[in-house]
């Protein structure tokens, strides 16, 4: 019996993609068949290394010596596929980990696909694999395939189908299919994929592990991946820095959103959040880019894989035909692209060679000229590339036919890519003339939004930055259990440097009176009590009163008769600023404490205008959120109105967030609304406030 390999305990997720030998548990003759497939496209894609077939009933598998089980095997193969069914395949991942096999491709279904019993078994498998220092990937695996080395450990039929190419792209994905339909669009493209990867069940070696063991390759400029769960998020997160210190991105695509829902529980924050505020949040803070849908997934892939610069993203649109001119500006609107502003210089220089009825601008209109004029292209080409405002360029070609010279075109846009160093991309209606411009490497798109939108992303993920890694501070662990009253709640985030309203709590009417005197004539008096988080709605909130007794004297006895044993008030200060908003915490299981920040008051549900940060972050990044809210144009001031002290905004944020980090195990959502944010430099202060917490984990 071989002995056990003793060299391949942890060994990285990077030799998977180029094993020195391959054991096929379950091998076929038939290349149609799971078991047959890999050892087809292995022959066919140039696999150098060894590959092993197992099947007790043959002794030949396509041309290759077979072999009746792992025990007859002549060497320790670094990689396994498991090919067959229920428990032959249990029986063989324990055997290929104690056999001292590296890691094991398991393609068979029946695990936690089927239910808590299936996942029971998965996980004893993964314990067992792991205590043997083997690696998993599945199982209910596609599995894995490298073009450039031919390991192309997977059974999917599309490579059969789709002939594959070396390329600067990989495609990590938890779905066989989501890893195939990004494959395909891209081959249709003319771009190659060097790596792919399907995980299936995602139960060790998952999709956060293999993008990080990419992102070293240098040749990789764009990594693709798709989840349904993020598992590992910090190992994603370092894949994403790897690959953006050298030029690459990653783009990411998240099925099921509703996955990554924190629990809103008694908290209004949770639900302003949205479900998918902490995927957002977490992508942002780390540099990666968000796809919709498989199609957004690839859009931008031509861009990123050339790799030009970007510099500020301001585009020039040029076309022959003037309505093309106005979707494309229509589009880069909507989109959020920003269109450069020519100098008049560049406008000067255009009226020189453009006919004299023709307006030179941003979008340019070629007119009909260009037909039998193409020497005019490449003149207005050059003058608009030396503009130092024009960054992008788009160029429509929504017609072409005799008397268009359109290779000529396309050689034209090509000379200008690489002598000017500026990205280029061409929309045209024809498939015959974006076959033109792809020969010479030029990207193509069918329609106007979607070159606009692949020109926005491109540009956005320039603007992106992944956040330095951060030392969190020690959990503090002892903390009360439930939900805390309001003035608990202030008190506590207090210590924290949130700023909160002056108060006081009092238990009788004379003491709220007494105290209310310190505080102005007149003051807001509050119910207080745990059980009861919202105090609006049962009449508990007194604003702007002078007659403190007789309020307090109201919220006691309200309190009182909804059950309260021991009803107390809160006694604070009146306070009046420019707008309210709202900041609040509302905790995912995967990514930890989100911070919401928006507008506040009593309809915030309803406008819903709302961003999220992941803490902890900086006043800056608190600062550039605030900008992204549909009120952002109040911060300036608006019409005449003071300007807003967001700076003070972002700092009690950036508390908040401080706060939320160190509870990160037992903290459940806080809301704090109304926020009072005053004129620029007056501050803000915190009127409302409720915490909850949970048992710490």
């Amino acid at each position: 019996m071989l002995k056990r390999r003793n060299d391949i305990l942890h060994a990285p997720a990077s030799a998977l993609w180029n094993p020195e030998a391959v054991a096929v548990i379950g091998a076929s003759d038939n290349p149609n068949k799971v078991g047959g497939r890999a050892i087809h496209y292995m022959q066919r894609y140039g696999f150098q290394g060894r590959i092993l077939p197992i099947n007790p009933q043959r002794t030949e598998v396509q041309g290759l010596t077979c072999y009746a089980s792992l025990e007859d095997l002549p060497e320790v193969p670094e990689a396994a596929i498991i090919a067959v069914a229920g428990d032959a395949a249990s029986d063989a991942i324990r055997a290929c980990a104690d056999m001292g096999v590296s890691t094991a491709i398991v393609m068979a279904s029946g695990f936690a696909e089927t239910g808590a019993q299936g996942r029971a078994l998965q996980d004893e498998l993964v314990r067992h694999a792991r205590t043997a220092g083997m690696r998993i990937v599945g199982p209910n695996a596609q599995g894995i395939a490298s073009f450039v080395s031919g390991a192309v450990l997977n059974f999917s039929t599309m490579f059969m189908e789709v002939e594959p190419m070396d390329g600067p792209i990989a495609i990590v994905s938890q779905s066989g299919a989501a890893s195939v339909m990004p494959y395909v669009l891209l081959r249709e493209r003319g771009l190659g994929v060097r790596y792919l990867a399907a995980t299936g069940n995602d139960a060790d070696l998952g999709v956060a592990e293999l993008a990080l063991s990419i992102a070293t390759d240098e040749l990789i400029r764009l990594i693709l991946v798709y989840v349904e769960s993020l598992r590992q998020p910090a190992m994603l997160a370092q894949a994403a820095r790897i690959a953006r210190e050298r030029g690459a991105r990653v783009v990411l695509l998240k099925g099921g959103s509703s996955d990554l829902g924190a629990a809103a529980a008694a908290s209004h924050t949770g639900a302003l959040a949205g479900q998918d505020a902490a995927l957002d949040a977490f992508l942002e803070r780390h540099g990666i880019l968000r796809a919709r849908d498989v199609h957004d997934l690839v859009n931008a892939a031509a861009l990123f894989v050339q790799g030009l610069p970007v510099r500020e993203g301001r585009a020039v649109v040029m076309s022959h035909s003037g309505a093309v001119g106005v979707l494309c500006a229509d589009a880069a609107e909507r989109a959020g692209l920003p269109l450069a502003g020519l100098s008049d210089a560049t406008i000067e220089a255009l009226a020189r060679i453009l006919p004299g009825f023709a307006t030179a601008g941003n979008p340019l209109d070629l007119t009909a000229s260009l037909l039998g004029n193409g020497a005019m292209f490449s003149q207005v080409l050059d003058v608009l590339g030396d503009d130092p405002q024009a960054d992008m360029f788009l160029i429509g070609v929504p017609v072409a036919g005799p008397g268009y010279d359109v290779p000529d075109l396309a050689r034209t846009a090509a000379r200008f890519m690489t002598s000017h160093r500026k990205p280029l991309v061409v929309t045209a209606p024809q498939r015959s003339v974006r076959a033109a411009f792809e020969a010479c490497g030029v990207p193509t798109y069918v329609s106007e939004t979607d070159a606009i939108h692949a020109l926005w992303q491109y540009a956005h993920s320039d603007a992106l930055h992944c956040a330095e890694e951060v030392s969190l501070p020690p959990e503090q662990t002892s903390v009360p259990n439930g939900l805390l009253d309001e003035a608990a709640s202030l008190n506590l985030l207090q210590r924290y440097g949130v700023p909160v309203v002056a108060h006081a709590v009092c238990t009788n009417a004379k003491e709220a009176a007494s105290i209310a005197q310190t505080f102005g004539e007149k003051v807001v008096v509050k119910g207080c009590a745990a059980e009861i988080p919202h105090k609006s709605e049962h009449g508990l909130v007194h604003i702007g009163v002078s007659d403190a007794r007789g309020a307090a004297e109201n919220c006691l006895a309200r309190l009182a008769s909804l059950g309260v044993r021991e009803p107390r008030v809160v006694v604070a200060r009146m306070e009046r600023g420019l707008h309210e908003f709202m900041l609040g915490v509302t905790v995912d299981a995967v990514l930890g404490p989100i911070v919401v920040i928006g507008e506040g008051g009593t309809l915030v549900e309803i406008r819903s205008d709302v961003v999220s940060l992941l803490a902890p972050f900086s006043v800056e990044d608190a600062l550039t959120a605030l900008r992204r809210l549909r009120i952002a144009p109040l911060i300036d001031g608006y019409r005449g109105q003071l300007a807003l002290d967001v700076e003070a905004l972002a700092q009690a944020a950036v508390a908040l967030g401080n706060f939320a980090i160190a509870h990160r195990t037992s903290l459940v959502s806080v809301d704090m609304n109304p926020v009072i944010v005053m004129e620029r430099g007056k501050g803000v202060v915190v009127v409302d406030a409720v915490v909850e917490f949970k048992e710490p984990a």
